[in-house]
């Protein structure tokens, strides 16, 4: 069972890091995507994974992952960012990368690595280019 954890951040400490990481104009834009991505992304996690991201963010951040409902099977990265790019307002298949690499890189900073591995070890490969790391395999 997970213990609990303190959130290392607040809100708006995390929606600006998302804010000068992308280049975003205003943390209005910023908080936005920060919520569109948070919430697809608690669509993929379940478990004990689930439960410490979520403590470990502010309660805003937390509640954003904790409220959905884990698909059945989550879905590869680049159906992760195409799927977000439809909700997305004048979003290309580019910038919807870029917007959320730049949410799940800040994420990954905030909750350091040990986390950012529990919550990579749940998603399909691919997923680690997105939380601003290399694509790791292991050689046969």
């Amino acid at each position: 069972m997970p213990r609990a954890t303190v959130p290392r951040t607040t809100w708006e400490t995390l929606t600006e890091a998302v804010r000068e990481t992308g280049g975003y104009p205003t943390r209005a834009q910023a908080e936005h995507l920060t919520r569109t991505v948070l919430t697809a992304l608690g669509t993929h996690l379940t478990g004990d994974e689930r439960v410490a991201l979520a403590q470990s963010l502010p309660p805003e951040a937390g509640h954003l992952i904790a409220a959905q409902i884990p698909l059945p099977h989550p879905l590869t990265a680049r159906e992760f960012v195409d799927a977000l790019s439809t909700r997305l307002p004048d979003s290309t298949p580019a910038t919807a990368r870029w917007d959320v690499s730049s949410v799940l890189t800040t994420l990954s900073d905030t909750i350091g690595p040990a986390l950012t591995d529990q919550v990579l070890s749940q998603l399909p490969r691919g997923y680690a280019l997105l939380f601003g790391r290399a694509e790791l395999t292991v050689m046969a």
